[in-house]
């Protein structure tokens, strides 16, 4: 590990609370951005920009939208166009957009524009903007724009070890940028999932690496349409997130972003007809769990990789 010598940039407003005060500091590797719009980036709005890049760059070669709230994914969705990936997510959550942070893989052009002018958002972030989307934004003065000028691939790159202060001293760990790879899955129960079931796994699993332990995202047809973080337990995770699913759960597929060690979700998940699980493995109960899964005819794939985040 090396040694960290930071210069303050500029005093932020307040922090996450207005009796906080905050600033920026300098790192190593810093985003080529500007401010295209709206008043001056808050603390959390750093936040939630950093959140929802990360989850973009994930899926930076398709046209991908992701929406964030108080560091929290609140939806995700992949779509041959921006225009329909944003109508896959309103379908996911309309009621969510309050105050939200959205983040666009694409450029967002006037048509796109005219839409979200419409919402009542906070942030908006892409790597470009037509002109006359930009001229409509200036007429909102409460939605913020930025443009990230560095390719979105490059994100996950950046600040390559995480820092975290604590009463006991100061943890700085590298950063989680493990890949899935295909070829180290493990389906280990007797049903296979489908090739559209392995793709909402991968899509799902990616974003349960950025969100908070334990979590469970439920995903189908390449968005999300529940996700629960930060819960004590999966079973919890998982019967949440099911719970906020607007439409149908039904064949929907379930990623954890660790090791299940309970067979309440498995359970839980028949109950609400999903079909398929990913998940680490490697809990002393996973042949019972394999077994339970294969009473109810779910397919579990294993990774190997955790994503805990705390």
């Amino acid at each position: 590990m090396k040694t960290y010598n930071f210069s303050k940039i500029q005093n932020l407003k307040f922090g996450e609370n207005a009796h906080q005060e905050a600033a920026l500091y300098n790192c190593d590797k810093e985003l080529d951005w500007v401010l295209l719009n709206g008043s001056e980036i808050l603390y959390e709005d750093f936040l939630n920009a950093t959140l929802a890049l990360e989850i973009s760059a994930e899926f930076y070669d398709v046209n991908a939208i992701t929406i964030v709230k108080h560091q929290t994914p609140v939806v995700v969705a992949l779509a041959n166009n921006l225009e329909n990936a944003l109508n896959k997510a309103l379908d996911s959550d309309p009621i969510s957009l309050l105050g939200a942070t959205i983040a666009f893989t694409k450029e967002v052009d006037s048509k796109l524009a005219t839409a979200l002018c419409e919402m009542p958002i906070n942030l908006i972030i892409a790597p470009s903007f037509e002109e006359n989307a930009i001229e409509q934004f200036k007429k909102i003065k409460n939605i913020k724009i930025i443009k990230i000028n560095t390719p979105l691939k490059e994100i996950l790159s950046f600040n390559q070890e995480e820092i975290k202060q604590t009463p006991f001293g100061t943890l700085i760990q590298e950063k989680n940028t493990k890949d899935l790879d295909v070829k180290t899955f493990k389906i280990t129960t007797k049903k296979k999932p489908t090739q559209q079931e392995l793709e909402d796994m991968i899509f799902a699993y990616k974003i349960a690496k950025h969100s908070k332990s334990c979590a469970a995202i439920i995903a189908k047809d390449l968005r999300t349409i529940g996700i629960c973080a930060s819960e004590p337990n999966y079973d919890s995770a998982v019967e949440i997130a099911l719970n906020k699913v607007c439409d149908s759960p039904k064949d929907s597929i379930v990623a954890l972003d660790g090791v299940l060690s309970s067979k309440a979700t498995i359970q839980i998940m028949a109950q609400n007809r999903a079909i398929s699980l990913i998940q680490s493995a490697g809990s002393l109960r996973d042949d019972e769990i394999i077994k339970y899964a294969d009473t109810y005819g779910i397919s579990i794939v294993s990774t190997g990789i955790t994503h805990y985040k705390h």
